[in-house]
C-alpha cells in the first residue's frame, strides 16, 4: 500500500467505524505542541543530555542533585504546558458518550502513555468527567513526574503546585536552560519524605532498567485491540516499541499518527504524518 493509500482520512474513519475495541499508544510527540520537548527528535532531550546520566537508578544514586535538578526542571515545564488539540481530542473520544457519536459500535477504549507530564489526565479534567467512573482512565505506564516518591517507604508526595520541590531547587528552570543540569546542592537539601523523615524522595517516573507500570493490564487490553492508534512515538523503547506488532499478530489495524517518518510506521495500515494536534482531532471527529 503507498503513503497516500494509507493517509486516506475517509478509508480510516470507515475503520474507526467498525472497530469495537480501540486504544491509544502516545509518545512524546502528543504534547510537542504544547511547548514540552521530545526525546529523539530534532532538539529532544536526549540529543541534548545524555540519557544514563539523569534517567537511571545508579545515575539518581551517584548523583542525585542533577537528576533532581533535570527532572524539577521538567516538572516545572509540564505544570507551565497547557494540553493541546490533541490531548483534548483524545479526552474527549475517552467521554463513552461522546465516542458512541463517532464509533456506536465501540465497546471499549484504552488510552496508554508514555508521557509523564500528566498533560493527557489534564485534558480529561479540562473536558469534564474525571469524576466519572466509566470514563477511560490514563495508564500512565512510564510514571508521573509530578508526583514523586520516597525511595525508602514508597509514598507519593503529590507536587501538583508550581512551588520548588525544595528550596534548593528554586530556580532551576533560568538555572538548566543556561548551564544544564549540573548543579552544586548537598544531599541533605535535596527533597525529603514527610512521612518517614529519612528517605529521600525520588522522581515519580520509571527510568531505563525499571519496568514499566501496569504491564499485565496493557497486556489484556492489547490482546483485544482492533485498532491501536500510535501517536507521537518513535517506537524504539520498549516494552512499548513491540506493542503494535502484537495487536497485528491477532489481525488487528495500526494507525501511526507523526511529525515524520519513524522506525516501523512502514508497517502501519495507516500513516498521518504531521502535528499531532492537527491530525489527531481531525482523525477523531465524527465529520
Amino acid at each position: 500500500m503507498s503513503d497516500t493509500d494509507r493517509s486516506d482520512m475517509s478509508a480510516f474513519k470507515e475503520l474507526v467505524r467498525s472497530s469495537k475495541h480501540i486504544t491509544a499508544l502516545a509518545g512524546a510527540g502528543l504534547s510537542a505542541a504544547s511547548g514540552i520537548p521530545t526525546f529523539r527528535g530534532a532538539g529532544g532531550l536526549w540529543r541534548q543530555y545524555d540519557a544514563l546520566s539523569l534517567a537511571t537508578p545508579e545515575a539518581f544514586r551517584q548523583n542525585p542533585a542533577r537528576s533532581w535538578a533535570f527532572y524539577e526542571y521538567r516538572r516545572q515545564k509540564a505544570l507551565a504546558a497547557q494540553p493541546n488539540e490533541a490531548h483534548l481530542a483524545l479526552a474527549r473520544f475517552a467521554d463513552p458518550i461522546a465516542r458512541k457519536a463517532v464509533v456506536p459500535n465501540c465497546e471499549s477504549f484504552s488510552f496508554i502513555t508514555q508521557n509523564v507530564d500528566g498533560l493527557s489526565s489534564r485534558a480529561l479534567a479540562t473536558v469534564g468527567g474525571l469524576d466519572k467512573p466509566e470514563r477511560a482512565p490514563v495508564l500512565e505506564m512510564h510514571g508521573a513526574i509530578c508526583e514523586p516518591y520516597c525511595a525508602s517507604c514508597g509514598r507519593v508526595s503529590p507536587a501538583y503546585t508550581s512551588e520548588p520541590i525544595c528550596p534548593a531547587l528554586a530556580g532551576i528552570v533560568d538555572e538548566v536552560d543556561k548551564n544544564g543540569p549540573e548543579v552544586d546542592i548537598p544531599r541533605d537539601q535535596l527533597p525529603t519524605c514527610s512521612l518517614c523523615k529519612k528517605g529521600m524522595l525520588r522522581p515519580g517516573v520509571v527510568w531505563f532498567g525499571e519496568t514499566p507500570r501496569y504491564l499485565d493490564e496493557i497486556d489484556a487490553i492489547l490482546k483485544k485491540t482492533d485498532l491501536l492508534l500510535v501517536i507521537g512515538t518513535s517506537s524504539t523503547v520498549y516494552p512499548a516499541a513491540g506493542f503494535a506488532a502484537r495487536v497485528q499478530r491477532h489481525g488487528g489495524k495500526i494507525a501511526v499518527f507523526n511529525l515524520d517518518r519513524s522506525d516501523g510506521d512502514e508497517d502501519a495500515d495507516f500513516l498521518f504524518l504531521g502535528p499531532a494536534d492537527e491530525t489527531v482531532p481531525k482523525a477523531l471527529s465524527g465529520q
